[in-house]
């Protein structure tokens, strides 16, 4: 059911959030939205470490609308770290952002990417392809499993030791 796919936007400009937000509303998308910063939270937030540890509050997305251009860590590091992640290389990514530029274009699909679109300027656009994504990927496509990296598989990606 469409309502209940969590959807987790990565972006870092509050003026797209609500714009996101504002679109998403008017096109009747009314899926839980999470909204994580940068590149380095996404990571966070579908690993599971704390701020977003409690599962019940973020759960795992059944969609990651991604930006490409984040401070720190950028849209392409979040999608080859998440394509690298047993559980969650099934994860349906969208990247959503203003570079229409083919070498982008070209890499996001290159590292995994399920879609690429190019945000709207005009509003009316950004709703429209605010229904086309609840029409397709939130329900018409079905959703893969997937889980979070395994506790273990966190510590030794930090150079700890799994027991």
């Amino acid at each position: 059911m469409p309502e209940q796919a969590i959807i987790l936007l990565v972006e870092d400009n509050q003026d797209d959030i609500d714009l996101t937000r504002k679109a998403f509303a008017k096109a009747n998308l009314l899926n839980p939205l999470q909204v994580v910063k940068n590149g380095e939270e996404a990571i966070n937030y579908l690993k599971g470490e704390s701020p977003y540890a409690n599962r019940v509050e973020y759960p795992l997305p059944d969609l990651l609308l991604l930006d490409l251009k984040l401070p720190g860590l950028n849209g392409f590091d979040v999608l080859r770290w998440v394509r690298q992640q047993p559980g969650l290389s099934g994860l349906r990514v969208v990247v959503l952002t203003a570079s229409d530029k083919i070498r982008d274009v070209n890499l996001a699909y290159q590292l995994g990417a399920n879609s690429f679109l190019v945000k709207p300027v005009d509003f009316e656009h950004f709703v429209e392809m605010s229904k086309t994504l609840k029409g397709y990927w939130l329900w018409m496509s079905k959703t893969p499993e997937t889980s979070r990296p395994p506790k273990n598989a966190v510590n030794r990606e930090k150079g700890g030791r799994s027991r």
